[in-house]
Formats: C-alpha cells, structure tokens, sequence
C-alpha cells in the first residue's frame, strides 16, 4: 500500500523577477517542482500572496567571516542566512596553518560557507601577510586544498603595497605556480601600487578574479583619461572576472558610473563585509551594496544574476545559482521596499535610491530562516 508523504515545504504565489507567479515545491533539501499552481500536500506551507520576490539563493562571492581572525571576522550566519544569503565565501581570512579550524566552524554554521585560501600560510592574522615570502608555502597551500577539495574554491592574494612590501609582483607569480598544480582560480585584491594594476592584469586568465574592481584608489581599472586601462579591457576580453568586493575602502560610485558608460559591468556583485563594515557601514549587507546598483540604473535582473546564477557558474559551485527543478533548495525571499534611502561609498560620497532590497527570509536546503526584517512584517503569516 502506498502512503502519500508530505513534501517538506510548498512556497505559493512566489514573485519571480519577470512578474510571474508560481509554487515551488521542495523535499529533502531539493526544488522538485515548480509551477504556476500546484497542489503539493506539505509540512510547511509559504503563502507569498504575489507580493514577495523569490529567486535563487543569494551568493556573496566575498567576504571575511572566520570569527577567530583577530582583523576581519564576523559569524557566517549573521551575513549569511540572516541576511538574506545562503551562500557565503570567505575571501582567504584563512591560510593553511588555520583552515582547519575555519572548516570546523563552518560545519556548524546553517549558510554554506566556502573559502578561498590565502597563499599565505599564515593568513590574516596581520596586514601583511604577503611582505615575508617565507610565508608563501606551495606544498602546504596544496596539502590543504587536497585536503578539503569541496571548501576551498579557489586562491586569494592580496596585492596592495601595505600587503606585500617590497615584494611587488612576486606573491602573484608564486600563486600562478600554485594554480597550475591545483587548477583553482585566483581571487586578486587590488589597492594601492606597487604591484601597478597592468603587471596584475597581464598575469591573469580566463576564471581568475579581479575583486575590488571599482576602487576610486590611484590603481584603479581607469587611466589618467577616465577610460578602462588596455591591461584590464584585454583581461576582460580573456575571461577574467571583475567582482566588487565593496568593503570599507574600495567601491566608488564615481568609478562605477564611469565604467557603466563605457559598458563596463561586473561579472558578480559582493560585499567584502566582516563585523566592523556590517555593523557601522559602509557595506552593512549584501542587500545594501545591491541597492547601490540600483541607483546607478542596473537591472534588476543584472544585479540578481550577479549574486545568484553568476558567482555560482564561476566559483564552480554545483546545483546552486538556478531557480531550477533539481537544483539544491536554496532561496532567497525578497522585497523590493519604495523608500527614499541615502547611500554612500567607500569615499564617503552618497546617492539617493527611491527603492531598496529588503530580505525577508532565507530557504537553505529546504530550512527556512526568517530575517529581522521578515519578523517585522510577519510575511510568513500574510
């Protein structure tokens, strides 16, 4: 005899970015339909009336979220699925002395969580990590990533003067030689020079990451005229990411306005965001950075793609990205909130948004969180 067992949660009349309405149906941690109507008996069951967005699960490609480092922590869930973000990627807080105890905490935590590893064995445990190349271990970088061949994602190596020294492009040069033992692609910080952004560009290829891309520093993606530098339209057109990294020194709306001119958009938006910039700004959330794009005119499904179906294509994250039958049961549910809010960079320079994202609730493997937000306007209740 055959036993009709509940699905795990049916979110009705759901927004989707085009204007259509339709049920989602999800079961053991997987979207198995979706449809204009459907008739899923479930556990739970998610009215959105039509009023509420739903999309793919937020992906914040940067981040610095291992609560032990002594610079740039922040607890995963807290920027996470409190947020409105199910997937998180740590922006090489971490190296390989400290990875293990970063993957230990992120098993606990209910946002998935991904890291790029720091090259420098140490990490961030200081601003320099990259000014002592003894610090630069290939066999341990490579230990650590066999290691933990489905969290590490990817290299990251910060190029700023304050990081690297006197070592200009040396550091970037060691992680090519890692990269060609491991195939993972490297996330590159860009600040102020040396190394000048042209030596960096011209070293990079198809999936690795610019990230910082629209900084307002002397070592911008921008020339002395305003226009994108050869060095970076030529990366662009060999496959290099730009991803934003906002943080609190490195989005200006100046450079984003001048790039969007010259058709120049990011492949992915992120946040940078640690507990300093998400408690006292200029980042606070994802949410808000991508709020930041809808002041400079972006589409809405320019920005959702950069945070959902985008990052997960380029940081090989399998199943996610995609509101799709068979792909994992991570959601994120969305208002677009009509009110007046002023904005500002990493300069200090603002704008003013008629409208702005506001998460109301985070799906991650079929587990719903609601946001403060979503508490506020008891949307699961309407």
């Amino acid at each position: 005899m055959l036993i009709n067992t509940p699905y795990d949660l049916v979110i009705k009349n759901g927004r989707l970015i085009d204007d259509t309405i339709v049920d989602i149906t999800i079961n053991q941690g997987k979207i198995v339909a979706i449809a204009p109507s459907l008739s899923h008996s479930a556990k739970q069951q998610l009215d959105l009336r039509g009023r509420h967005y739903v999309t793919a699960g937020w992906i914040d490609a940067h981040t610095h979220c291992f609560a032990h480092s002594p610079i740039y922590h922040d607890d995963p869930d807290l920027i996470g699925a409190q947020l409105g973000v199910t997937t998180v990627v740590d922006a090489g807080s971490t190296g390989a002395i400290d990875i293990d105890q970063f993957y230990a905490l992120s098993q606990q935590a209910i946002t998935h969580v991904y890291a790029f590893l720091n090259i420098s064995k140490i990490g961030l445990i200081r601003q320099n990590e990259l000014s002592d190349m003894q610090n630069i271990d290939p066999l341990l970088c490579q230990t650590a990533i066999a290691k933990y061949p489905h969290f590490i994602i990817g290299l990251k190596v910060r190029l700023s003067r304050s990081v690297v020294g006197d070592n200009d492009i040396q550091p970037l040069l060691k992680a090519k030689e890692i990269q060609k033992n491991t195939g993972l692609p490297i996330m590159v910080h860009i600040g102020n020079n040396p190394p000048d952004l042209d030596d960096i560009a011209d070293l990079l290829r198809d999936g690795d990451i610019i990230t910082h891309c629209f900084n307002g520093k002397p070592n911008k993606i921008l020339d002395m005229s305003g226009n994108v530098r050869r060095s970076i339209e030529n990366a662009i057109k060999r496959g290099v990411i730009m991803d934003i990294g906002h943080g609190g020194e490195s989005f200006s709306f100046t450079v984003a306005e001048r790039a969007k001119s010259l058709a120049v958009y990011p492949n992915t938006i992120s946040s940078d965001i640690y507990s300093k910039n998400r408690l006292q700004g200029p980042v606070y959330s994802l949410a808000q950075v991508m709020t930041k794009f809808l002041c400079l005119d972006y589409s809405l499904k320019r920005i959702i793609d950069s945070v959902t179906q985008n990052p997960a294509h380029i940081l090989r994250l399998p199943n996610k990205g995609q509101l799709q039958v068979g792909y994992d049961a991570d959601l994120t549910i969305f208002d677009l909130k009509q009110e007046k809010i002023t904005l500002s960079d990493a300069e200090g320079n603002t704008r003013q948004s008629s409208q702005q994202f506001m998460p109301l609730a985070s799906i991650i493997v079929g587990q719903l969180v609601i946001t403060s937000e979503g508490y506020q306007h008891d949307f699961s209740h309407q």
